[in-house]
């Protein structure tokens, strides 16, 4: 009786990890207990380890595990993931003793840390990924029992429940972001970090002109050095890197005419393992020749002042020397902060960055500040 009051409320708290994932690693510490292992860690793959949580005394195993690469090395969690149990599994029920000495997991990483066992379970979730739940054991404590897996497969459709609901509530938030740009008249979709599409408006796919839609829910911009750029912009984003373009110019596949493209960073608790958006990526509009304000260029290039007022000079059809002049500096000193206006707008030419400042609009009648 104490065992099934016990899982009850571990059960309870199963299910509130689905809205504060920072409980995460207090759930899996007291679901390793059930099998008096060493640890338990969530991984979510697709196919590499996306994100991952895990008991606070298997956290630093975890993370070398994750971070060597170690998940798909050997056959040991392919086989896991194939058997499509609804359950969890023991490594022996997979593999004999002999086959798990020549697994690397086993063999190259686990036995020199003195983990011995394991048991675990996969899950499929709505986004084409899995989540597998890990458990681990010493060499002197053996094989989990059959009654302890037995208890641990009570508890493995909530943890099934909780991961579907808790991807699918992301994906919901990802689609009302969207529908919200679009409400403001802003073209966009909501990306994760490998460049799969969670959600997009209407406004953002009648760009058929700009955006190629690919299988798998992926999507190829149709100017190739806009496409690089955003690749770009979301591995840097996916590395947490501040650095690089993060607005750049898109033209259009058939009239070669512009408009801004623009990646705005998400970022979610570092516990949210089902949190898979990395980026919004928004296409605004470039109407007729003007001077944009320096803090829209600023906010949309991430360029210095300095290399705002050029940019705006340039936009104003002004010479490199006129600009000296205006902002009292040397032709050189120009040029040099033309090259970062040219790099971080991902423009080739002075002429590009004309094209494309010549006619930013703020949409909606906003300000530049609330851009």
């Amino acid at each position: 009786m104490e065992s099934q009051s016990t899982d009850s409320d571990l059960i309870d708290r199963i299910y509130e990890c689905g809205f504060v994932p920072e409980l995460w690693p207090e759930v899996l510490r007291d679901t390793s207990k059930i099998s008096a292992s060493a640890g338990a860690t969530v991984f979510v793959t697709n196919p590499d380890v996306t994100a991952w949580t895990a008991s606070k005394n298997s956290r630093e195993i975890a993370e070398r595990f994750v971070t060597g690469g170690w998940y798909w090395r050997g056959d040991i969690m392919s086989r896991i993931h194939k058997t499509r149990h609804l359950g969890f599994v023991r490594d022996l029920d997979l593999c004999t003793e002999a086959q798990l000495e020549e697994e690397p997991i086993y063999r190259d990483n686990w036995r020199k840390i003195g983990l011995w066992w394991g048991a675990a379970t996969a899950i499929g979730l709505p986004t084409g990924e899995a989540v597998s739940i890990v458990l681990s054991r010493t060499a002197a404590q053996g094989p989990a029992g059959a009654d302890a897996i037995q208890r641990l497969d009570t508890l493995r459709p909530h943890f099934a429940r909780t991961a579907v609901l808790a991807a699918r509530l992301h994906l919901a938030r990802a689609e009302a972001a969207s529908q919200t740009l679009a409400a403001l008249g802003l073209a966009a979709m909501v990306l994760d970090d490998c460049g799969k599409v969670l959600a997009a408006n209407s406004l953002i796919e009648n760009l058929v002109n700009h955006v190629h839609w690919r299988a798998g829910d992926r999507i190829k911009l149709m100017d190739g050095q806009a496409d690089d750029l955003l690749v770009e912009a979301l591995a840097r984003i996916a590395r947490n890197d501040n650095g690089g373009v993060r607005s750049f110019p898109v033209r259009d596949a058939m009239t070669d005419a512009l408009m801004v493209g623009h990646v705005v960073p998400i970022r979610f608790s570092a516990r949210d393992i089902f949190a898979r958006s990395s980026a919004v990526f928004i296409l605004m509009p470039v109407t007729a020749p003007s001077s944009p304000p320096v803090e829209l260029v600023m906010s949309l290039f991430d360029l210095t002042p300095a290399e705002a007022r050029v940019a705006r000079g340039l936009a104003a059809g002004k010479t490199v020397n006129e600009l000296a002049g205006d902002n009292g500096v040397s032709p050189n000193t120009v040029r040099v902060q033309v090259r970062g206006v040219l790099e971080k707008t991902g423009c080739q030419r002075q002429t590009d960055v004309v094209n494309l400042l010549g006619g930013l609009s703020v949409v909606r009648g906003e300000s530049a500040q609330d851009v």
